[in-house]
């Protein structure tokens, strides 16, 4: 990145002594004012955890969620709300009323001083009280102002009503999380949400990354701007595996209990202990490096439950029939069912690299010494009750920071005159960017602006989609990606099966029919090119073959990291270091370099070898158990690798607050960060609930039991297995309920009168509305729900996001891009709008992800400076 004022800087040579030793908080002199609701406070969480100055706005008597539960000792209070301290822990609190013209200027003089405004009210709420961003700018021309809205701020659902429950029905989410079809393969059980505001949690994470792309933009250049980020787009492009299994295939996906949903509900399923709790046994569906069934049967014949399975039948492609598998699963479910939880047989299984994890509460964790090692739970003391209560932690490990472990969080106007008096005076210096003059060419994105990121350059190690996801949106955002990979260990998203692409491209899969359980396209063809879910996680890089066991090849990439930003991996831990290529090497090849690492628990602590995949780190970080009907029902889980979408987007925060630090002082560092971490940092409340008042996690399905609403769930509408997402809140959205539906008879019914009375004859009240709303066509009560101001959506499938919702299409979600051997398809781009620096997911080289060492020998020549005649010989000699 260049500047052309801060040209001759090159190292921190007026950073502080304490900043110079690297103490120096990544965020730790911005200023951040948070006005509005739930949509915004995660984004807010995460900033002040980066060591922001994250004052939090309130109305006169607190904000509303400072009404949602859990309660310290379940005595409602602004002050005991168990949700409002998880989201708003390091943030200040001040009282202004915005509908009043005094408060509106003194909320404009904090503006003026403010590096962002995070804004998650209606829209036009503050343009109308005078406070919109072209009124705040002409006091503060760098001001990023971010908002975040339930549908975006154009396209027909604009004015829609959205509720986490609705922006998971509407999103896809849902639809990919329940369990297993009954017998006749049709389904008795209604999707099921994730519980605890993942919606919310998905589009703060992407907006929280947005804002630092922004600020290192500004950091640069001066410029602040507008993002917008829709948490709908958000949540539809969170889902992993079915939105490509349409697009390229035209298959549909089946909900399956605690597992990936896939087009068929044949998969190993969760085993129950003999005390009826849960292991997952997980199998991966993509291509594996060993053979998992070896090691299952030997795991098995340990234990004395190998059967018949040492038939020799099973050594041949026999053992991939569903009637192999289906035997294997079931003395694995023998096993684990003649155990006790407590047994941890998992850990035999984890020692024959098997990928196998518990599934656990929430706070079962929180006692769990590699987490506790990690710094992934920590204690903060409030003074007004002489207690001490235990919070989530830091998102990740580095060296060279300590995730700040206060101040708890605020009472209603705590800080009002501290926060006036502070910030009435002079803002703190901003510090000048150090640059390169390398990175002095700004490159300019299809839309005629700027990247955000044109001057950085990336060696993208990456594995899988935890951490190649990272790089995708770097790349989005102008950065030039490059994936180092080599045949001999490819990346396994390469030759996933889902999501690949026919071989006669988007006119064979036009003819295909959508009848299950018939694929179009196996994609076992050996290609490394085929996957189109591999295309769109690497979307806009650049793909450079190095055999890293070649010297040759070695000095190659050690010469790309000396002039490199940073270094992405996502490698098992401890490889890198194996390979000489650990930190304390990085830095002394390039002591800026900003090194983040990501895998499965995290490479500190206990766990480092430990095996996941996405399912089985939400299960031992207790995501898992946190979806599904209460018990006797056992978990449902979260149907795809949410934590391989949530661990990208949490890598990319790590990446972009490093850089921007990086970029602020001269200063590089190190990051540790894991999906297992990823997963408990969205546990908090119920984490806090448990160490306040000592409750368990208990599933409560769809309900809403936290912000108090009846009816909320999802009902039964015209077709096969098609829901409607429900959220009612007030008395009024009810009387709007019963007009349309045609019950208004309800009304009088005193189960039904009153929020209070509804939630508490929930169940009666579920199965009404149910038969009422099982003769409708679902679009159509929506809208009609939608136009009377009440919260409901339908549980969208990947077809009906693809082909027919006209919010996403208004929005711009899919990109369509070439890839050199696919052809053009659609790409998901990222839900932010940027005013100044927009992304664009083909990045700086508008495409698709590239075919295996595409870019080989241009990358070589341009960053490397090797001739054509030096690269033909490496590659002869086996180095490429």
């Amino acid at each position: 990145m260049s500047n052309a004022l801060h040209e001759g800087l090159t190292g921190p040579a007026d950073v502080p002594d304490d900043e110079s030793q690297g103490h120096f908080a990544f965020l730790g002199r911005l200023r951040v004012l948070e006005v509005g609701d739930e949509l915004g406070e995660y984004c807010g969480k995460v900033l002040a955890g980066l060591g922001a100055d994250v004052v939090r706005v309130e109305p006169p008597g607190g904000a509303e969620t400072r009404t949602y539960g859990p309660f310290l000792d379940d005595e409602p209070h602004p002050d005991r709300s168990l949700y409002f301290w998880h989201h708003n822990l390091g943030k200040r609190s001040i009282v202004l009323d915005l509908d009043s013209e005094s408060d509106q200027e003194r909320f404009r003089r904090l503006a003026a001083q403010a590096d962002v405004v995070l804004d998650s009210q209606p829209r036009d709420y503050l343009l109308a009280r005078g406070l919109g961003y072209d009124v705040l700018r002409e006091s503060q021309p760098g001001l990023i102002h971010a908002r975040i809205s339930p549908f975006g701020d154009i396209g027909p659902w604009r004015d829609y009503v959205g509720s986490d429950l609705v922006h998971l029905a509407l999103g896809g989410v849902m639809m990919n999380c329940g369990y297993d079809p009954d017998p006749t393969n049709g389904y008795d059980t209604p999707p099921i949400a994730p519980q605890m505001w993942q919606a919310y949690y998905i589009a703060g994470e992407m907006s929280a990354m947005s804002i630092l792309a922004a600020l290192t933009y500004r950091l640069h250049t001066g410029r602040g701007q507008e993002l917008s980020t829709s948490v709908h787009q958000a949540v539809s492009q969170n889902t992993e595996t079915d939105l490509p299994d349409w697009i390229y295939l035209k298959q549909v996906h089946r909900r399956v209990t605690c597992r990936h949903s896939t087009t068929s509900a044949r998969s190993p399923s969760i085993a129950q202990t003999k005390d009826g709790r849960y292991v997952l046994p997980y199998r991966t569906y993509v291509r594996s490096q060993g053979d998992e069934w070896d090691a299952t049967v030997e795991l098995l014949r340990k234990y004395g439950f190998e059967a018949n399975l040492g038939d020799p039948k099973y050594a041949t492609d026999y053992r991939n029939s569903d009637e192999a598998r289906d035997r294997l699963a079931h003395q694995v479910n023998l096993l684990i069912g003649q155990t006790l939880f407590e047994r941890d047989v998992w850990r035999d299984a984890q020692a024959l690299n098997l990928p196998w994890t518990p599934v656990r509460r929430p706070e079962e964790n929180a006692t769990d010494e590699h987490w506790l090692q990690r710094g992934a739970f920590f204690d903060v003391y409030h003074p007004e009750l002489d207690r001490t209560f235990l919070y989530t932690g830091g998102k990740w490990v580095t060296e060279e920071f300590e995730w700040p472990r206060g101040p708890r969080p605020p009472l209603v106007g705590e800080h009002t005159d501290e926060v006036e008096t502070e910030w009435s005076r002079s803002r703190p210096e901003q510090r000048p960017a150090y640059t390169s003059p390398r990175n002095a060419t700004t490159v300019l994105s299809p839309y005629g602006r700027p990247f955000a990121l044109s001057g950085v350059r990336v060696v993208d190690m990456s594995w899988m989609l935890a951490s190649a996801g990272a790089g995708r949106f770097l790349a989005a955002a102008g950065a030039d990606v490059v994936k180092i990979e080599h045949i001999s260990r490819p990346d396994r998203m390469r030759f996933s099966p889902l999501g690949a692409c026919p071989p006669g491209g988007r006119a064979e899969r036009e003819e295909a029919a959508t009848a299950l359980p018939t694929p179009v396209y196996s994609g076992d063809d050996g290609s490394p090119n085929r996957s189109g879910s591999f295309m769109e996680i690497n979307a806009g890089k650049r793909s450079l073959s190095l055999n890293l066991k070649h010297p040759e090849a070695r000095k190659i990439l050690e010469d790309l990291i000396r002039d490199a930003d940073m270094v992405l991996e996502g490698f098992s831990p401890g490889t890198m270091s194996r390979m000489g290529l650990g930190y304390d090497r990085l830095r002394e090849l390039n002591p800026r370099i900003i090194y983040v690492q990501q895998s499965g628990l995290g490479e500190q602590g206990t766990y480092g070898k430990v095996r996941t995949f996405g399912p089985s780190a939400q299960a031992i970080s207790g995501i898992s158990d946190m979806s599904g009907l209460p018990a006797p029902f056992p978990p449902a889980g979260i149907g795809y690798s949410y934590l391989d979408w949530f661990g990208a987007y949490n890598m990319t925060t790590a990446i972009l607050a490093a850089l921007y630090r990086r970029d602020a002082t001269g200063l590089g560092c190190h990051i540790d960060a894991s999906q297992g971490e990823t997963g408990l940092y969205l546990t908090g409340t119920a984490i806090l609930d448990k160490t306040a008042n000592g409750r368990d996690w208990a599933r409560y399905g769809n309900a809403s039991p936290y912000k108090k609403a009846a009816p909320h769930g999802a009902f039964p509408t015209q077709g096969d297995d098609r829901w409607l997402a429900l959220a009612v809140f007030t008395d009024a959205e009810w009387h709007a309920v019963t007009d349309v539906l045609g019950i208004e008879e309800l009304r009088d019914d005193h189960r039904f009168s009153g929020l209070e009375d509804r939630v508490e004859h929930a169940d009666a009240l579920d199965r009404i509305v149910a038969q009422a709303t099982r003769t409708w066509d679902g679009f159509e009560l929506m809208h009609q729900l939608q136009a009377r101001g009440v919260p409901a959506g339908m549980c969208q499938t990947a077809q009906d996001r693809y082909e027919s919702d006209p919010q996403l299409d208004a929005l711009g979600w899919l990109v369509e891009l070439e890839q050199s051997e696919l052809g053009r398809w659609p790409v998901k781009g990222h839900p932010t709008w940027f005013s100044e620096t927009p992304t664009y997911i083909g990045g700086r080289y508008d495409r698709s992800g590239p075919s295996y060492g595409e870019d080989t020998d241009r990358v070589l020549e341009e960053l490397a400076g090797l001739e054509a005649d030096r690269i033909a010989e490496l590659r002869a000699d086996g180095a490429l």
